[in-house]
């Protein structure tokens, strides 16, 4: 009973859940791996669902502060998936720090080195960019131009989404492919 005087309270919990909900269902959108060429493997999921976290990021970044809280919100709850989700492929606990220190400065890199690209609009950069972290060692990679465009577009959209969408979780992404 006294330990709820300590527990944080987070009102936030519905929208953050609604919102984490559609972009994590964004990100497992067939088409992105039968078309755009993202592979079906752990990590390509991992990369995709960067990729969507960034576009909401790079959008939530420009809002005002109830914005900015639920896009932090949102990359915390990203964060405890992703370390939910090397537990559930057998990591031990000693060797998850080490992982997650690891994802946490990909994601971060990729934000910084797509943020570049989104901001130029420059499509054959930020292609240069998924081929270089989707394919890290593949000499042949596709050339993810697809991708890209859907990435440029779709901050464009994002760019359209109301404050009031954004407070209440409810920003949706484009579909690619349309």
């Amino acid at each position: 009973m006294i330990f709820r005087l300590f527990k944080k309270k987070n009102h936030n919990r519905a929208i953050v859940d609604r919102q984490y909900a559609a972009l994590t269902s964004a990100a497992r959108i067939p088409f992105f791996y039968s078309d755009l060429d993202v592979p079906d493997t752990v990590m390509g999921r991992f990369e995709m669902l960067s990729i969507v976290m960034i576009l909401f990021f790079r959008r939530t970044a420009k809002s005002e502060a109830s914005g900015q809280e639920l896009a932090q919100e949102i990359v915390d709850a990203f964060f405890l998936d992703i370390d939910h989700s090397i537990r559930e492929l057998g990591i031990g606990d000693q060797g998850v720090p080490k992982r997650m220190k690891r994802l946490a400065g990909m994601f971060y890199g990729r934000l910084e080195t797509y943020a570049a690209a989104l901001e130029a609009g420059d499509t054959e950069k930020l292609a240069d960019a998924l081929r270089r972290n989707i394919y890290p060692e593949t000499a042949d990679a596709p050339a993810m131009l697809g991708l890209a465009g859907w990435m440029i577009a779709t901050e464009a959209a994002l760019a359209g989404v109301s404050e009031d969408e954004i407070s209440r979780g409810q920003a949706v992404l484009p579909l690619p492919g349309k």
